[in-house]
């Protein structure tokens, strides 16, 4: 995608590698952007990069709905203090 190939050229020299980095970067560049700039961002995307972004972006929310709901979270006691070889 151009526009991140863009932004990583103007903040390559002070990237140090980690996540934090990118978290920031592309977090502080899209809250300055309103609806009509990142609608122009995804209408410049090729099929690909569309797909990779919904699937990222429903992955995410899916794992955030289990995790509110519990689902996949052990229903065993995990008390550690309780002894049940009684």
């Amino acid at each position: 995608m151009k526009f991140i190939d863009d932004l990583y050229n103007l903040y390559r020299d002070h990237l140090t590698g980690d996540d934090e980095d990118a978290i920031a970067i592309v977090l502080g560049v899209l809250q300055e952007q309103d609806r009509g700039d990142m609608l122009k961002l995804i209408k410049d995307m090729d099929e690909e990069e569309i797909f990779q972004m919904l699937s990222m972006f429903m992955i995410e929310l899916m794992r955030q709905k289990m995790a509110n709901e519990g689902v996949g979270s052990s229903t065993l006691d995990t008390d550690p203090t309780r002894d049940t070889f009684h």
